[in-house]
């Protein structure tokens, strides 16, 4: 064990800190987490631990959900540099005008939101939860943001649904084509096509399986097949080669790192646990609490109905 590996651990166990990570990040890092999960686990696991601390090793939108969920805890992001494009796309103003355009509506933001737009939102989701949540809806008009691309593969789920969609997408996701997919296709002719549906129709649609990172690691680790195509952010291949290890993993197209989530590393982590130690809060989400309490709500609505 490496010696930050050691000092890390010291730290975890003085302040009773829980280390949560998301499959897209650093392989290192995942493996000094408590927990690797999506954002609906990770969101799940920092609403219900008993820790003082929530270090997050992630983007600002995961750790400002977890101290929504979690306000009177500390919730640290080891790099405040760790944004997220698509959650960016998305105001609290362009909510606002959306509710007013569209007042019977219930509205829907994707986690991959601020916590300014979550507190204008009826309920928040995830790709894990979206179709359920939005089919749990009792409106029939549904406006979904930011993600163009996974509100257009909830709608085709919820066909009795008028999905109002806005334009925004993730970068990485977004850029992939489908004549990149076929391509791999034709030289991995036995793989199995796993996609994340952040990924435009076309691309979804030469899936074998559509889902969030947790959905397609848990579809490729039941799945009696030998290889699979992933596309998805390559994040995903620690986990995916540590639960499979004889299966062989490719990833969908060159390029599918998401800068942002590589920001966070193992070094990172221990000199914000240092910085809790030595009194500061260099590293700790300051949220308003007027904003907490409102983005609260879509957030324990997801939680009460996302399944």
């Amino acid at each position: 064990m490496s010696t930050i590996q050691e000092k890390i651990n010291e730290l975890r166990k003085k302040h009773n800190v829980l280390i949560l990570s998301h499959f897209y990040q650093p392989g290192d890092v995942q493996d000094i987490a408590d927990m690797v999960g999506d954002s609906y686990g990770l969101a799940k696991k920092s609403a219900e631990t008993n820790a003082d601390v929530v270090v997050f090793c992630g983007v600002l939108f995961m750790a400002e959900s977890a101290k929504i969920l979690n306000p009177e805890k500390t919730v640290i992001l080891p790099d405040l540099d760790a944004g997220c494009p698509m959650a960016d796309m998305a105001t609290a103003e362009d909510v606002k005008a959306l509710k007013a355009r569209y007042p019977e509506a219930a509205v829907v933001c994707y986690v991959n939101t601020s916590a300014e737009v979550k507190a204008e939102c009826d309920v928040c989701c995830t790709s894990s939860n979206a179709v359920n949540i939005v089919n749990n809806l009792k409106e029939k008009q549904v406006v979904f943001l930011p993600d163009v691309n996974l509100g257009g593969y909830v709608g085709a789920q919820c066909p009795d649904k008028e999905m109002i969609l806005y334009d925004g997408y993730c970068p990485v996701h977004h850029l992939i084509t489908a004549e990149e997919i076929l391509a791999v296709k034709a030289q991995y002719p036995d793989a199995l096509f796993l996609v994340h549906p952040e990924c435009k129709k076309e691309v979804a649609d030469l899936a074998d399986f559509v889902g969030s990172t947790a959905q397609i690691i848990r579809y490729a680790t039941e799945s009696s097949h030998q290889q699979f195509i992933i596309g998805t952010e390559e994040g995903i291949l620690h986990e995916l080669k540590r639960q499979n290890p004889d299966k062989e993993f490719i990833v969908a197209a060159n390029g599918f790192v998401c800068a942002d989530m590589k920001k966070v590393t193992l070094e990172d982590v221990l000199h914000s646990l240092e910085d809790l130690d030595a009194g500061k809060d260099t590293y700790t989400i300051m949220l308003d609490p007027d904003i907490i309490s409102r983005s609260r709500k879509s957030l324990d609505r997801m939680l009460e109905i996302g399944g």
